[in-house]
Parts: C-alpha cells; structure tokens; sequence
C-alpha cells in the first residue's frame, strides 16, 4: 500500500486545531508530529491552508441495495459518500427484500466487500414475526452496529406495531437498537382528518399529517421501553422541540444508555421551503415550522442531541414527481453533508471542532467503533482534507448520487472537499476517484 506525508495540515481533532504533518503507513495513522522526514519514500500532500479532519461516519444512510437500485446501489452511494467526506457508513434495512433474515444481513456485507469505497455496516431489520432472527444478531455484535425498528410507518412489513414483540426485542437484544419513532396511529388519524376537506393535498400538508406530536408519542414510548429494560437505544432522526426534554446532556456521550441523532435537512430546511422544493424534501419525519429548526440547533450545541447525520435516502426524480400522497419520502443527502455544515460554520452558528465532534468523534464514541472516529496513532488513516479557499457550487454535473439530483443545486458551498483517504487508500482527489480498494467491514467494541 502506497505511504503517504501530508504535511502542514490544520488538524481538527477532539477540540482542538493545531498545524501538524501526519504519516499514513499500511492503511493507518503511523505518526503525527510538528516536523516529519521519513527516512523512505513517501507521496507527500503539501496541505498548507487546508482542514485535516477525520473521516465523517454517517450512522443512517439508504442505499437501496438489493432490490431497488434503480435508486441507487451500494457503489453509487459511497463513491457519493467518500467525494462528501464520508469514509464509513452505517446502512438501514429496508430494502428488497428486507432484512429479516441473518442470510440476508451477510448478503449485504459481501455486496459492500466488493462494491464500497467507504467502510460500512448494516443494521439487522425487525418485524413483529422474526424475533429469533433478531436475537442470533447477539452473536454478532463486534460485527454488526445494531438492529433497527420502525416504530413509525415504512414498507415491507418493517413496521413493529406489537407490544409484545417490541417488549421481547429490548428486553433480550444486547446491540444497540436504533428507532424510527412516529406513531401510526396519529398519522393515521391527521391524514384521515385532512382527507375530509376534500382538497388535493401537497408537500406543505406532510408535517401536519407526520406531526410532532406523533414524534414525541412514539420517542416518549420507546424511551420508557428502554428505560424499563436498560436497554442501549438510539433515537433517529429528532425533528422537533418537542422532543428535545426526552435527551440529557448531564453524562458524557459513552456513559449514555439513551442516545440521539440529528439530521441535516432538519437543521437546515424549514417548513417553509415546500412552497419552492415541494415533494423533493418530503422525508419521514417530515421537516417542520421554523421553531423546530431553531430548537434542534439549541440541543445540538448543548449536547442532548449527539450525532449529526444524514438518513440519506434517494428516489428518482420521477418518484419525487408523482402526487403528494404518491411521492416516495427521501431526500439525497450523503455527498453535500459535510460542505453544508461547513457554511454553518463561516455563519458563526457552530464551530469546525463542534462539526467534527458530532459527525466523526459522538458516532464512533456511541457506536464503540474500533479505532476509528479521531485522528491518532494506530487508528485507521479514515482522513479528509478541507480546501476553504475553494468554494463548491452543487451542479447535475458534480452529482454523484445515481438518482442524479439534488436540493441544493445551484448553492454554493464555502470549502471544497480536496482529498478523502479511507484505510490509507487515497479513494478521492480533486474530482477522481481510486477504486482499486474497497472499504473495510466496521468493527465495533463490547
């Protein structure tokens, strides 16, 4: 494997920025320091002026693969990831057919073994009816990041809606389980309240009907059900100030047994941009009024919410174009969510160690993955350099994704992304990607 001297790197790691050279050897960080002259070959990187920043580690993505890769595969997706910063990913299982089964979860780790520029695991998928699949995920859990369960509406059958089953799954599994809570029964009741109106419905309808007060029943819910069990639950997705009083912030991140992702489309878009992108950012949960974004940010900045991630989700273009109720719910995300936090940060609303904190450090930290997350000797060399004199405007034509759009088109960014190393393997570089190695099966400590 090829060695590698960045030199003169403004390095942003556990809360600090600092000027220093880095040598990546056999896939791993093998030395930092203020002055490194290796006494062998190496390709040296002249970084001065550029962020150095350990790799993203994205704990929700969709890449639709197998089954419906007429979205999107595992190939396209990290190849998207790793030109976004992203150097590992942790994948849901919804797909076709879901993940019910363990011959199906291992299905999906040789896929990725031969396909994925970034790192990857894959959740286990739950039912109300497979229930000692689930448990044999015990088996595995240095191998695979936890089970997930839609407490909330989905497809395929991965709805849970049985209190026995839920019970029996977090009272016996010894993963971490990670939950998409919003409760049918509400969604349900507001669609069926709005349908009498006998108007059409549109986009601007969904956070009516996906409302936060469905959110916050079904958070509440699955927190007591963690709670009564002392189970290792990972709320997805916050999307409302409502929720916000369910999350602490008194432990530090590995001491909690209740922990909670943010999204960045939640940071970002309010309710109020339907009315320009309509069915493109219809998600689940849906984006809300403005005082949800604004308490999101709140609890991000002061620790109750603990990752910041994507739930990157992609349909073509032609499924976001059907009718409101018809639209797919998704919103491409992976390649941009670095760059965009990264305008967070020239606005003064959070800082480059804050954003580092919450999307490569909290998810490593939450998850227990082995060596990775930080920038030290010994871990994985899972690096991104950050060019801010360079800015980076989102056209058809820097896409990566195989759905070929997305809802900042035309929106400048203020850095670019110049460099991505995975394993040591410099997988990204100025538009050009190495596909010669693929990404690494993450491990995870008990």
């Amino acid at each position: 494997m090829q060695k590698y001297l960045i030199k003169n790197a403004r390095i942003v790691n556990e809360g600090k920025v600092y000027t220093a050279d880095l040598l990546l050897e056999g896939g791993i960080i093998e030395k930092i320091g203020s002055r490194i002259d290796p006494a062998y070959g190496v390709t040296e990187i002249d970084a001065e002026g550029q962020y150095l920043i350990p790799g993203v580690i994205d704990d929700q993505v969709h890449f639709r693969e197998p089954g419906l890769t007429h979205k999107a595969t595992i190939q396209t997706e990290s190849t998207a990831a790793v030109a976004g910063g992203v150097t590992s990913f942790m994948e849901m299982p919804n797909t076709q057919p879901p993940v019910f089964t363990q011959e199906l979860l291992e299905n999906k780790y040789t896929i990725a073994s031969e396909t994925s520029l970034a790192n990857y695991s894959f959740f286990m998928g739950t039912s109300n009816e497979n229930y000692d699949e689930v448990m044999r995920t015990n088996e595995k859990k240095d191998r695979v990041c936890g089970i997930k369960i839609f407490m909330g509406s989905s497809t395929g059958g991965l709805l849970v809606d049985n209190p026995l089953a839920l019970e029996r799954i977090f009272n016996n599994t010894e993963l971490l389980i990670a939950t998409h809570c919003e409760d049918e029964r509400i969604i349900r009741h507001n669609l069926q309240e709005l349908q009498k109106s006998g108007r059409t419905l549109t986009a601007a309808d969904h956070p009516v009907i996906r409302s936060a007060e469905a959110c916050f029943e079904s958070s509440f819910f699955a927190i007591q059900m963690a709670k009564k069990f002392d189970s290792r639950l990972h709320i997805l997705h916050i999307s409302t100030a409502r929720e916000l009083p369910l999350f602490g912030n008194m432990l530090p991140l590995e001491e909690k047994r209740i922990t909670s992702e943010v999204c960045v489309h939640h940071l970002h878009f309010t309710a109020d941009d339907y009315d320009r992108l309509g069915n493109l950012i219809k998600c689940n949960p849906a984006i809300k009024a403005a005082i949800n974004r604004d308490a999101l940010w709140e609890g991000l900045l002061d620790d109750r919410l603990d990752i910041i991630a994507t739930d990157h989700a992609p349909h073509t273009r032609a499924e976001k174009e059907e009718d409101y109720l018809h639209a797919h719910a998704g919103v491409p995300l992976v390649q941009h969510s670095l760059l965009l936090m990264l305008r967070y940060v020239e606005a003064g609303k959070i800082t480059i160690e804050k954003v580092v904190e919450k999307m490569c450090h909290a998810p490593a930290t939450c998850f227990r993955i082995r060596n990775r997350g930080f920038i030290r000797e010994g871990y994985h060399a899972d690096l991104v350099l950050i060019n801010p004199a360079e800015t980076t405007t989102v056209s058809k034509k820097n896409i990566y994704y195989k759905c070929g759009w997305s809802p900042f088109e035309g929106e400048k960014f203020p850095a670019s992304i110049s460099h991505c190393f995975v394993n040591g393997h410099l997988a990204y570089a100025h538009g050009q990607f190495d596909t010669s190695r693929k990404g690494q099966r993450l491990l995870f400590n008990q």
